[in-house]
């Protein structure tokens, strides 16, 4: 594979994980934030024990306290009143950052979630966490913008949350939602959410994303669209996957793919998901969409490259000055797989063609000899035709759905039994949907 530059540097994954303190909340194993190695896709458990709750709520002293966010709580600061949800009627305060939030517990009670569990924990003899400004229940992990976004949906008024259906829907929103609707167990409003999103992001008019323009070389795509599509994706996906959406998984996923022939640094994002998040549906069409290129695939410096949860990495560049991809060790590794098992598998095919049972009333009606020869002699004239050669070797989808166009139009000009021909037809329509399926196991290197 001329492409594919070796060389020995080696080249380890990036730890994105937050810097995670014992949450007066929540659990790391339960409720996983984004970006976390491990990206569960399906929630544990939907509730807690007294045993865990208590656990959770375990006070600590503000110096054992880190920093689990961009923004931290400074320990000297005086806490401030949001000035849109802290009720003077609410009954529960709650401190993000430096902001205090005075909220109703029967709205936080709502949907089975953590802070349900937790009201229903005896009180004890000693002071309550969260009844007074003095002795907030403090969130760590949560910054005061995303949990206001949070607040809002519980509190929006019918008419204020259907601003989601239009086109100007604000996704950041939408997003911030899921994420802390996901970590303290609204299941109802984070199913609401990622529904929205992924209704938002399959409207015609949707303005979510900006489509590169065609032109003479092909599709002229800028640095910084590139970047804000990439981190948009990267940061759907990743929320998707963590919250085991389905719809909008499977919406992201086809919405890259759809971005992989716009441009090689789609598909270079693609493959760099695909691993991060072992998404199986993803991983076989992006090596082999990034296999296909011509630019020349080279290894990157240890600690480079490698994408945050926000779709952005310590080197931006992906195609280094000269023009050539760039990848990891064990994303060569992968190619260089890759290559090899497809142009053996089509290899081994064009020497053997698909086996097909001949029709009963072809051995009735028909010389079977015949029948079998005219196939062979098919087989061994398209596999050597010019439009399956001009095809990368490696490119052994793409040749079979060429032999396949090309039986197709053989038409009435085979010897083959009338229903010979429709079974024929049958089987190479069944190994191409066979290869499509296998595909990302061409590029596991483990077991070669």
């Amino acid at each position: 594979m001329d492409h594919l530059q070796e060389s020995y540097v080696d080249s380890e994954p990036l730890d994105t994980s937050p810097n995670l303190t014992p949450d007066q909340l929540e659990s790391e194993s339960d409720s996983q934030l984004p970006g976390s190695p491990s990206m569960s896709r399906k929630r544990a458990r939907t509730s807690c024990t007294s045993e865990e709750i208590e656990e959770m709520l375990a006070c600590k002293d503000s110096s054992q306290e880190s920093v689990t966010h961009s923004t931290a709580v400074h320990p000297s600061a005086t806490p401030v009143r949001d000035d849109t949800y802290y009720f003077e009627d609410g009954s529960f305060v709650l401190q993000v950052e430096n902001t205090l939030f005075n909220v109703h517990r029967t709205i936080l009670s709502k949907d089975s979630s953590i802070f349900s569990s937790m009201f229903q924990l005896p009180q004890g003899e000693n002071a309550v966490d969260g009844m007074s400004d003095d002795q907030p229940l403090i969130l760590s992990g949560d910054n005061v913008s995303e949990f206001k976004h949070f607040l809002w949906a519980l509190y929006a008024l019918p008419h204020e949350l259907m601003s989601i259906h239009t086109p100007q829907a604000d996704v950041v929103r939408l997003v911030d939602i899921a994420r802390v609707s996901y970590k303290y167990h609204f299941k109802s409003l984070e199913a609401w959410a990622l529904d929205a999103i992924n209704d938002h992001v399959n409207r015609k008019d949707s303005a979510l994303f900006t489509f590169p323009s065609p032109s003479p070389s092909g599709f002229a795509i800028s640095r910084g669209t590139f970047q804000a599509n990439s981190t948009q994706l990267s940061q759907l996906i990743r929320l998707a996957q963590l919250c085991d959406h389905e719809r909008l998984l499977s919406t992201m996923i086809t919405l890259l793919k759809r971005m992989m022939s716009q441009g090689i640094e789609y598909a270079h994002l693609a493959m760099t998901l695909a691993d991060e998040l072992d998404l199986r549906t993803l991983r076989g069409v992006a090596y082999l969409e990034v296999m296909q290129k011509a630019a020349v695939v080279v290894r990157r410096d240890k600690g480079k490259g490698v994408l945050n949860e926000d779709g952005e990495g310590a080197d931006t560049d992906i195609v280094d000055s000269e023009g050539r991809l760039i990848v990891s060790a064990e994303q060569q590794l992968r190619l260089l797989t890759g290559y090899y098992r497809l142009t053996q598998a089509w290899e081994k095919l064009r020497t053997c063609p698909i086996p097909f049972d001949h029709a009963a009333s072809c051995g009735a009606t028909w010389h079977q000899h015949g029948c079998t020869q005219s196939w062979l002699e098919f087989w061994k004239e398209k596999t050597k035709g010019e439009t399956v050669i001009v095809l990368a070797l490696s490119d052994f989808l793409g040749r079979l759905k060429v032999i396949a166009k090309e039986f197709d139009r053989w038409g009435s000009a085979t010897y083959m039994h009338h229903d010979c021909r429709l079974i024929a037809r049958k089987v190479i329509q069944e190994k191409i949907r066979q290869v499509e399926e296998t595909l990302p196991d061409f590029f596991v290197e483990e077991s070669i």
